[in-house]
This record gives C-alpha cells, structure tokens and sequence, in this order.
C-alpha cells in the first residue's frame, strides 16, 4: 500500500501530464490556425501579385497609348497652318509650334508673351486682330484651368482681310454705277439754277438790289453742288481710318458743344447722357465727329420747335453704343428701309448721302447703325462701335 507521500506525488505527476497535454493541444491548434493563415496569405499574396500584374499591363497600355497620342499631337501641331502659343501662369512663353515660330521667330520660348506683343505686334480696330508686319493676324486664347496659363490659336487672316477690304471697295463701286442716274439729277438743278441767276446778272437794266439777290442765290446752288460733289466723293473713297487714340466723353463733348448753339437757335432741348465709364477706341476722330454731327443735324431738322434730343453713350462690355434720340414725328417703316440708300432723302434740299457715309464710317470702325422708330413717337439712331485693341485684348501690362 503506497504511502500518502507516494500518492500525492503521483496526484501532481498526473496533473502536470494533463497541463502538459492540453499546452500541446493548445499548441497544436495554433500552429493549426497559423498553417491556414499562412495559406491565406499566400493565396492573397500570390492575387494582389496577378493583379499588380495586370494592373501595370493596364497601365503600360495606357502609357503606351498616351505616347502614341502625344506623337500625333505633336505631329498635328507642328502641321497645323495656324501658331500655337503655350503660356504659364504668369504668361511666359512655355512652347511654340512651327508657325507660330515663323510668325514671331524662333526666340519666343522663355519670353513674356507681353514683350513679343509689343516687339511684334499693332492692334487693329477689329477685336481680335492685329497687325504683324505686313500681315495681319487674328488670336483666339483660351484658358487652361489645370495648369493655370492660356493656350493661344493664332491665324493669319491677311487674305481674307484683303479679300473683305476689296469686297467693300467693289460694293461702293456697284453703290456708285447705281447711283449715277440719280446723281445726274441730283447735278443739274442746282446747276440749272445756278446758271439762271447768273445769266439774270448779265441782263442790261437790273437794279443792284435784284443783281445783289441774283448773286447770293447763285452762289447758294453753287454751294450746294459743292457739298454735293464732296459728299459723293467722300462716299465713293470711303472713310480713311486713322489711329487717333478717342477718349469717348470727349469726342461727346465736342460734338455737342458743336450743335448746341443750333438746337437753342431752333427751340430744342438738348440733353447729354454720358455713361462711357472712360472708354476709349481707336479710330478716325474727324470721321467719328462728322458721323455724330450729321445724326445730330438730322435730328434736329425732324424736330419741331419745343422738342428733346439727346445724345447719349454706353459702354456695353467690349462695345460701344452712341445714340442719338428725338421727339419728332418718327419715321415710317417705308422710309426705314431705304433711309441709308445712297441719294435716298425725305427733304429737300438734302442730298441723301450724310447716313449713307455715316453708315460707311461705322462700317470701317468695325461697326453698325440702327434706327428705331414708331410713326409719331420720334426715332433713335444708334452706333454700335467695338472698342477695338486700345482697351481690350493683349494689355500694355504684358498680360493677356
């Protein structure tokens, strides 16, 4: 019979095994675990390796397309007829195609686009365009929102501009073949009266008084063939466009400065409304002027004794509005229609080209004329003119 000594150490040897067997099950299970972990991540690494895999084929493929499509890009621009000009954010010359460098030289890159502005270019009254030399050229630029600069398109329209230039000559031309007969007409009753009054002054016996008004009458007709001759003339030539810098409000101030004397001799109130915000354009002044006095003229002959005019200008943007307003009696649409027709007059002693070459003068600043009208409610003429290079497109500052 074991001794209790005996038998409590068999108790702890039999525990100890039991403690030990269920360690080595415990062990057993993790190594278990950690085999299918192991597994696991072998699969998913040997996935994300087959993905990796077709994820750079993918982006081979794209990079290879990417190349593919830069070369045709390229190989476009350098083909494309027109220049190409890519600027920063700050309008550096970034890069140029090969027209462009034949337009501006070979030297651009690097250059603030400012400075080949004004190395190379003269801004025209066309928005847009700009004279390069002997050419004439038009630029479009748009913005590049991801890098912060502007690409620009640059055409060369000296072709087209001569072909408009010619177009415009050819219709006065047809203009002046149409009117002939009318100017014949337009010639011999001021000639014939003319040379009545100064055959009455060769007659024996007339009183100096009758002699006296025989002469201021002739002389009357013999200036009324003189404006005749010269409005035909300025017409048929068209308006020579000069490059006078034109603060707006000013050439307003002169041209009413220059009428309101008349609108008080007549009875009118005459009323200025000048909302050009300081506009400027470039253009001929002495034709602008003319252009403005003759609405004015015109204006003030439909008006009667207590009547309004008004001269007003508005900056709209990039254009310019100068209208001129009455309180006449209007203006038939009839007469609309054909109120601009060279010779075409509703007064009589008019020689129907003052609106004609008005309407030429805002033709050869880019420009247009309307009229707008209800019979008994008065009439408005306005000129729309485009401010041209002198405030908008490339600035003086460099930018663009």
């Amino acid at each position: 019979m074991p001794t209790p000594q005996a038998a409590t150490a068999t108790l702890d040897s039999e525990a100890k095994t039991a403690e030990l067997q269920r360690a080595f099950a415990m062990f057993n299970q993790v190594s278990v675990e950690l085999t299918q972990a192991y597994e696991a991540l072998q699969a998913r690494v040997t996935s994300l390796t087959e993905e990796l895999a077709i994820a750079n084929g993918e982006l081979r493929r794209q990079y290879q397309e990417k190349e593919a499509l830069s070369e045709r890009l390229s190989s476009l621009l350098d083909a494309l007829p027109a220049g190409v000009v890519l600027l920063d954010s700050s309008a550096g010359v970034v890069a140029v195609n090969p027209a462009a460098m034949s337009l501006f030289g070979t030297d651009m890159v690097g250059r603030h686009w400012g400075d080949v502005v004004r190395a190379c270019l003269e801004p025209t009254l066309t928005v847009g365009e700009w004279q390069l030399g002997e050419r004439r050229v038009s630029i479009a630029e748009s913005m590049l929102a991801s890098a912060g600069g502007k690409i620009l398109l640059i055409h060369d329209v000296t072709a087209a501009h001569r072909m408009k230039t010619e177009l415009e000559r050819n219709q006065r031309l047809a203009a002046m073949g149409e009117m002939a007969a009318s100017l014949a007409h337009q010639l011999r009753t001021p000639l014939a009266a003319a040379l009545l009054y100064t055959a009455n002054l060769g007659l024996a016996g007339v009183p100096d008084e009758a002699r006296v008004r025989f002469s201021e009458k002739a002389s009357g007709q013999l200036r009324r063939l003189e404006r005749l001759i010269q409005d035909v003339l300025l017409f048929a030539r068209g308006e020579s466009i000069g490059r006078d810098v034109i603060p707006v409000s000013d050439l307003l101030a002169e041209a009413a400065q220059t009428v309101e004397p008349l609108m008080r001799e007549h009875g009118l109130v005459f009323a200025v409304v000048d909302s050009c915000d300081g506009a400027q354009m470039v253009g001929s002044r002495k034709a602008l002027f003319g252009a403005l006095v003759n609405l004015l003229e015109n204006a003030m002959q439909a008006t009667p004794a207590g009547g309004k005019i008004c001269l007003t200008g508005n900056r709209r943007g990039d254009l310019l509005a100068l209208g001129v307003r009455d309180s006449g009696p209007g203006i038939s649409r009839e007469t609309q229609a054909r109120i601009f027709e060279p010779f075409f007059t509703t007064k009589g002693q008019g020689t129907g080209l003052g609106l004609a070459i008005a309407l030429g003068v805002a033709r050869a600043h880019g420009g247009a004329i309307e009229v707008f009208s209800e019979p008994g409610e008065g009439a408005e003429f306005i000129v729309t003119l485009p401010l041209g290079s002198a405030e908008i497109g490339i600035e003086e500052n460099g930018g663009t």
